[in-house]
């Protein structure tokens, strides 16, 4: 008889417990088992990122200092834009007609378009072609001679004998003479109140035939003292006076305008351009005095330039400076020139708005 032994059986092992055979159950363990290690992990670092982050510096008691450098003219009040210069004046044409320029930046008495009477070709200046000193500086175009304005006489009335002499002639009338060789008119107790023939046209009560024309008209006022009009002699036509300009000095300028017409220079009108005509005319007249009445003359070709302030009265108040080539004599002429009429006039309200309550002037005076 045989006996067969059989080994023991083994001791159940300790630790992580046995998967399960079945794939599937497996398979929930090992999702399970993750789960836990995940949420374990998790745990155990949670401090360190709660620790992670911004460092945050302690603030110093004591506050910090800076400065910022900017440029100096940075924030600077910014003064107001200087008052616009005026426009140049010039001294235009008083014959030529009134037309304003398109563009331009003189200025004077009226409205003026440049234009010479032989054109320049290709020519756009705003000054005419003129032939003058090339060492000159002028803005004047034309030349004349400044009279002294003379005060209005009041006129005689018209004597009889000319207001006559003045009425239309009335023309005659032709008058016939009645026909017949017996005439007895009116209230005639020997007539038998007829005539001895057919009256004629125009047939009246005269003694002898007047030459005329039939049914003349009746000119109540109308006189036979008419002078009659000489067609061998006649009167002279009537014209337009010439205004009156200085004399004139001219800068050289060979390059003119192709607009032909009187002599003219693009300007347009302003009140301070009407002010200064009005004084450089009174300041010539007064220059022509002095010279006139003065013993000795000027060397011929000599200069003087009176740089003057004046105000919005038209006062003179201050001659700021001179520059003289001349003699004292001519010197000092050119001075009372400019201050023996002051004050000038006063200023309207838009030269005040564009010159301020003073302006400086510079007149140039030439001896020649």
């Amino acid at each position: 008889m045989s006996a067969t032994l059989s080994p023991p059986p083994a001791a159940p092992r300790r630790g992580l417990p046995r998967l399960s055979s079945n794939p599937e159950t497996r398979s929930v363990q090992i999702g399970v088992i993750g789960t836990l290690v995940l949420h374990l992990l998790l745990f155990v670092a949670a401090p360190y990122f709660l620790t992670v982050g911004p460092t945050v510096l302690p603030r110093s008691e004591e506050p910090q200092t800076f400065s910022i450098e900017m440029p100096p003219d940075e924030f600077e009040t910014q003064k107001p834009a200087p008052k616009p210069a005026p426009f140049k004046f010039v001294e235009a044409n008083p014959d030529a007609p009134d037309n304003v320029p398109d563009k331009t930046d003189n200025f004077s008495f009226m409205n003026q378009q440049v234009a010479q009477e032989k054109p320049t070709p290709n020519g756009t200046s705003d000054m005419p072609a003129l032939v003058g000193k090339k060492d000159v500086q002028s803005t004047q175009i034309v030349d004349g001679q400044l009279t002294k304005p003379e005060e209005a006489v009041p006129t005689a009335p018209p004597t009889e004998a000319t207001t006559a002499e003045e009425k239309q002639e009335a023309p005659k009338q032709e008058q016939n003479p009645l026909s017949g060789f017996e005439k007895q008119e009116g209230e005639n107790p020997d007539a038998f109140g007829s005539n001895v023939a057919k009256f004629a046209p125009g047939a009246k009560a005269v003694p002898d035939r007047v030459e005329g024309i039939q049914n003349a008209p009746l000119i109540q006022t109308a006189t036979a003292n008419t002078p009659r009009l000489d067609r061998q002699k006649p009167q002279p036509r009537p014209v337009l006076q010439k205004q009156q300009v200085r004399p004139g000095i001219f800068s050289d300028n060979k390059f003119g305008t192709m607009n032909i017409g009187p002599t003219a220079v693009d300007a347009k009108w302003s009140n301070y351009g009407v002010y200064l005509q009005r004084m450089i005319e009174t300041v010539q007249i007064q220059w022509d005095r002095i010279l006139l009445s003065s013993t000795l003359y000027p060397p011929s070709g000599t200069t003087v330039t009176v740089k003057f302030r004046m105000d919005s009265d038209g006062k003179i108040t201050a001659i700021v400076d001179v520059k003289n080539t001349s003699n004292e004599q001519g010197k000092e002429a050119c001075i009372s020139a400019i201050t023996a009429r002051s004050p000038y006039g006063k200023w309207s309200d838009d030269m005040i708005a564009v010159l301020g309550d003073s302006q400086e002037m510079t007149f140039t005076f030439y001896y020649q």
